[in-house]
């Protein structure tokens, strides 16, 4: 029995962001390396996280990163609208909410994200809250 992918449980975890995950292939859009980010923080890939967040954006170590992933539980992702962020382009967008679960606390995170290509892959730049 295949995996649900946490982005889309309609689609199977290996054919979805497991491939990324796995270094077998790097998206192509920035909405996917956004879904990709999500499943990792979902699956604590932590080592993916900080690989696909620019360097100059990055947060003082992956253990930043690790706190978060491992003491809340993803429940959804809402992908609400992207813009660029596809094969040709330099910089994409993408907004989105993420439903989380957080000391038994339901919370969501609303964010327009920001991508920029760096060393030819897709990585994400920094992002803005809506709520």
């Amino acid at each position: 029995m295949s995996t649900p992918c946490p982005c889309n449980p309609e689609k199977h975890y290996a054919d979805c962001c497991g491939r990324f995950h796995s270094g077998e292939a790097r998206p192509e859009r920035a909405e996917q390396l956004m879904r990709a980010r999500y499943s990792a923080y979902a699956l604590q890939k932590i080592d993916y996280l900080w690989q696909t967040h620019h360097p100059d954006q990055r947060p003082a170590s992956p253990e930043d990163l690790r706190e978060w992933a491992e003491t809340t539980q993803f429940e959804r992702l809402e992908v609400h609208s992207h813009s660029l962020g596809g094969p040709g382009d330099k910089i994409g967008k993408v907004h989105f909410s993420a439903h989380y679960l957080h000391a038994g606390q339901p919370g969501v995170i609303e964010e327009i994200s920001r991508f920029r290509r760096w060393r030819g892959q897709w990585v994400y730049l920094d992002g803005q809250f809506v709520r």
